[in-house]
This record gives C-alpha cells, sequence and structure tokens, in this order.
C-alpha cells in the first residue's frame, strides 16, 4: 500500500503562522527525511505563500525534482484581476494538480461574498482544476459555490472541523459538514487531525467524529494527511492513527484513504501498485 500525504508545507523564508515549526526554512529534502523515516512514499505540497511569497515556485522546483515523491495545489493572489489569466496554463507547470487558498483571514472571507472570487469558481471548472480552501470556517458560502458548480472539485482541508478548538468543540458544525457529501463534487482532506484533540495518541475522542465523516463521504471522498509541521505528535504516529488504531478502517477502504482515493481525485498519475 502507498501512502500518500494530502498536505505539508515546504518554505525557504519567512515566519511560519500559527503553531507551524518555527524555522526559516523547511526544504523538500528535509521532507523526504521525514517521509521516509515515517513510511510515507509522497505527498501534495500546498505552499504557504501567507509567509513565503515564493514558496509556489518552491513547491513547483521540488515535484520537477522529485516527480516521484511530489505534486502541488499551487496558489497566486486570486483578487488581483491581472492573475486571472494564469488559470489557463496553471497545470502546465510541474507536478502541479490544482489551487488552494485556505482565505483564513476575514478580509480573505469577505470574497467569497463581494464578488472578489465570483470569476475564480467558474475558470476552475472549465479548466478542470480541484480547489482545496478551509472551507470549515464558511460552510454555507462553500455549499453555495459548491451547488452552483457541480463540475467543479472542491476539498475541504483539515477534517472540515472548527480550526481553532479542540475535543468536542471541534466537531460543533459536524452536522453541516456531513450535509455537504451529499453533494458528489466535495471531498474532505482529513490532515491535521491530531490537532483536534487535547488527549494523548490514539486520540479517542476523534475517532467516532472521524468515522461519522468517513461514513458520510466514503473512502474514495476522504484524504488522509498531516500537515506535519504543526502536529503534535511524530509523522510516524500521524501513519499509525489511521493505519493501526482505526477499527473501521481496513481493507480496501484503508488503501483508498491512504492515498489512491487523493490521487484518482486529482488526477495524480503516481505508481500506486508498485
Amino acid at each position: 500500500m502507498k501512502i500518500v500525504d494530502a498536505q505539508i508545507h515546504i518554505w525557504s523564508s519567512g515566519a511560519p503562522s500559527g503553531l507551524h515549526r518555527k524555522v526559516s526554512s523547511f526544504t523538500a529534502e528535509e521532507a523526504l527525511k521525514e517521509m521516509d523515516e515515517a513510511g510515507v512514499d509522497a505527498a501534495l505540497i500546498h505552499p504557504p505563500s501567507s509567509w513565503d511569497p515564493n514558496s509556489n515556485d518552491l513547491a513547483v522546483e521540488a515535484a520537477r525534482k522529485y516527480p516521484d515523491r511530489f505534486a502541488v495545489m499551487g496558489q497566486f493572489p486570486p483578487d488581483r484581476p491581472e492573475n486571472r489569466k494564469l488559470i489557463q496554463s496553471w497545470k502546465n507547470q510541474p507536478g502541479m494538480l490544482g489551487l488552494r487558498w485556505a482565505l483564513l483571514t476575514a478580509e480573505q472571507q469577505a470574497w467569497l461574498r463581494d464578488g472578489t472570487l465570483d470569476w475564480l469558481w467558474p475558470a476552475a471548472e472549465r479548466e478542470g482544476l480541484p480547489i482545496a480552501t478551509m472551507a470549515g470556517l464558511f460552510l454555507p458560502e462553500f455549499r453555495k459555490v459548491a451547488e452552483a458548480h457541480p463540475n467543479l472539485k472542491l476539498i475541504i482541508d483539515h477534517c472540515g472541523l472548527v480550526r481553532t478548538a479542540q475535543d468536542d468543540a471541534a466537531f460543533a458544525k459536524l452536522d453541516e459538514l456531513i450535509a455537504l457529501a451529499k453533494l458528489p463534487n466535495v471531498a474532505v482532506k482529513a490532515t491535521g487531525a491530531p490537532h483536534y484533540s487535547t488527549q494523548p495518541y490514539p486520540y479517542p475522542n476523534l475517532h467516532d467524529g472521524l468515522h461519522r465523516i468517513f461514513d458520510a463521504f466514503g473512502p474514495q471522498r476522504f484524504f488522509w494527511g498531516t500537515d506535519i509541521t504543526r502536529m503534535p505528535c511524530s509523522y510516524r504516529q500521524c501513519v499509525t492513527f489511521f493505519t493501526e488504531e482505526l477499527p473501521w478502517l481496513r481493507g480496501r477502504d484503508l488503501e483508498l484513504v491512504m492515498g489512491r482515493a487523493l490521487c484518482e481525485w486529482l488526477g495524480w498519475n503516481l505508481a500506486l501498485d508498485d
């Protein structure tokens, strides 16, 4: 079984935000070393442009240099009209599979309501570019986009849970999240799960909530991953939390969740059967 991480960051400058490691750089080679130690075969890079404006180029170079290990969900400033033309040739970059904007700030989330992003969704739909975002922060707006653009593949980051909460509070919007599973163009990245628990590994108070999300979206739209540079546990534990500690995740379903489904959803032609 190949294991593919649905989200990591690499960077070469800046001050990492939030709980990310407070280091000036985290290189592709450093990521590969940790991946090898944890038994992770490949990873999807999400450039952290909020603190490293050169991170998109860095990610593309990593995918060019290590095509069997990395692919990219890139980004550019979507509020600048001069950047709209970029989307037409976006997939021509090495390893580029789609787009990702977290939309963490109130100003960025306002773009969902004031028309700033109205051009993006139909353009990405036409170009066949999946988009990932921290939709747990704005589920009603996200649902409107998903319903209006049924041929646009959309991915909800970090389990779709309440970003700043832990334990039961993290699952406060679980019913609203699960309702989105009825839309076949919506998938969930089960990334960053350990962050949502104050309990030690194997985070028993997360199991039921994750099971509900898995049951709703199914193994083909539920993608394991880490966001490793802000995890409270080892990379290997991020892996074994899913491969060993969730009794409801076994067999073909486990293979899909740990990488195959992500590759199929994004069109990542990674060798999965050797």
